[in-house]
């Protein structure tokens, strides 16, 4: 079963449980959250397939790139969820509801995992756990997912979460480590009216 904080948007974020999994904010005073951040956000399989507008390479940007997204959370423009195991806390990754439209009632999802908790459904759970809020609780009708193409792990997450596949966007995203040139990405979108994803 999974639980939904009722508390708003806003900073500090609601704590969202189930699937095996906590979902919290990230906190930029918390040399252990810091040190996570850095950790997933340089790691070469992650660098591999995105490309952020500021790199992440050290304590200080880490926890700078950590106090944006307190900001944005305070704001309501964006959501960012530490996941973590929900019975010993350790921190496994994140999954982020960003771009948050109220007009349109849209926003964009994305996610990363360090390296040791690859292979056992994380992103996936994760996934579906900030979905469900975002359609829910922030009354969002369409969420989209981009990866770059070729990532076929992301495709197979995004399908699993109900995202289905609605074409490929060129030249929409960053190449890998480079602001100057360009790749293609899949787009994927789930609607609130989509049936809810069932994760065994």
């Amino acid at each position: 079963m999974t639980h939904i904080s009722e508390r708003p948007l806003g900073s500090p974020l609601p704590e969202l449980q189930g699937h095996g999994l906590r979902l919290t904010h990230w906190r930029a005073a918390y040399a252990a959250d810091v040190a996570a951040w850095l950790r997933g956000m340089s790691d070469p399989e992650f660098r591999r397939w995105n490309t952020p507008l500021r790199f992440v390479t050290d304590l200080d940007s880490a926890r700078a790139s950590l106090r944006a997204k307190e900001a944005y959370a305070a704001d309501g423009t964006s959501a960012s969820f530490r996941i973590t195991d929900a019975a010993s806390g350790t921190t496994l990754g994140h999954v982020g509801v960003n771009a948050i439209n109220p007009t349109f009632r849209s926003a964009r999802v994305g996610y990363w995992v360090l390296p040791e908790a690859r292979g056992q459904g994380i992103a996936t759970r994760a996934l579906a756990l900030a979905a469900h809020w975002a359609h829910t609780d922030l009354d969002l009708h369409r969420l989209e997912l981009g990866h770059v193409l070729g990532h076929d792990a992301s495709c197979r997450i995004a399908e699993r979460c109900g995202f289905r596949y609605e074409g490929t966007l060129r030249g929409a995203t960053f190449d890998e480590g480079r602001h100057d040139a360009f790749r293609d990405t899949h787009l994927h979108a789930r609607l609130s009216t989509d049936p809810e994803a069932e994760l065994s």
